[in-house]
């Protein structure tokens, strides 16, 4: 299910949105003024942010700024009642993939949705065999440089390997015994207690919610498996 933030402080066209949206698949979160809206797409995942220029306490611009200035490429829509020409310009020019004025007609707000996530979907995916990206997270398997919810930093050999290996898997879910071989090797003598500590380590990383994890899943009585 795609995951869908906007940021909107007018109750009668949040109402809207939110149940056209929901009507079509997507999980909104509705946030409605610039800080919160600020707070939940810097922190949690999204595949598309509806942003309003009008929010209260932080304006929809200054919301755009701050996120391109921390590094999340998430799309987004600006949705404002703002149609003259130089407001589109700065909203474009601040980094908004799209822009819709209103009122606006719901079949084309949904339309360019569509074509927006499609856009975060394709993003998200693997550019090369060494980069990963996914949520607001990622990671340089060469390097070991990793965006996490600790900010920038760089990962441990083994943490980057099971990382990789992860990715690597396609989504199957892989044993205890699997990571163990591929990152440790048969020359080693860690136990399986150790693949499940580096595990809860990347989780606390790479999770928005580490007790309720989103991409690094746990498959009962077999392992572990990664979804981006």
């Amino acid at each position: 299910m795609t995951r869908l933030l906007l940021a909107e402080d007018d109750k009668l066209v949040g109402t809207m949105v939110c149940m056209n949206l929901e009507s079509e698949g997507h999980q909104v979160v509705w946030a409605q003024t610039g800080p919160e809206a600020l707070e939940r797409a810097t922190t949690e995942p999204f595949d598309l942010v509806l942003l309003d220029i009008g929010m209260p306490l932080m304006d929809g611009l200054e919301v755009l700024h701050r996120l391109r200035r921390a590094g999340l490429g998430t799309p987004v829509l600006m949705l404002t009642a703002r149609g003259d020409v130089a407001s589109k310009v700065a909203a474009l020019d601040g980094g908004a993939d799209d822009y819709l004025a209103k009122p606006f007609d719901v079949d084309e707000m949904l339309a360019r949705v569509r074509a927006l996530v499609r856009r975060s979907q394709a993003e998200r995916q693997i550019p090369s065999d060494h980069l990963l990206q996914f949520g607001r997270y990622h990671v340089d398997l060469q390097t070991r440089e990793a965006l996490t919810n600790q900010g920038a930093l760089q990962l441990g050999e083994k943490e980057a390997e099971i990382m990789g290996l992860l990715v690597r898997s396609g989504g199957r879910p892989l044993t205890r015994a699997d990571i163990l071989d591929e990152v440790w090797g048969m020359d080693s003598f860690p136990t399986e207690r150790t693949v499940d500590n580096y595990l809860l380590r990347l989780r606390k990383l790479f999770e928005p919610d580490p007790a309720n994890p989103r991409h690094i899943l746990t498959v009962r009585g077999t392992g572990y498996r990664f979804v981006p």
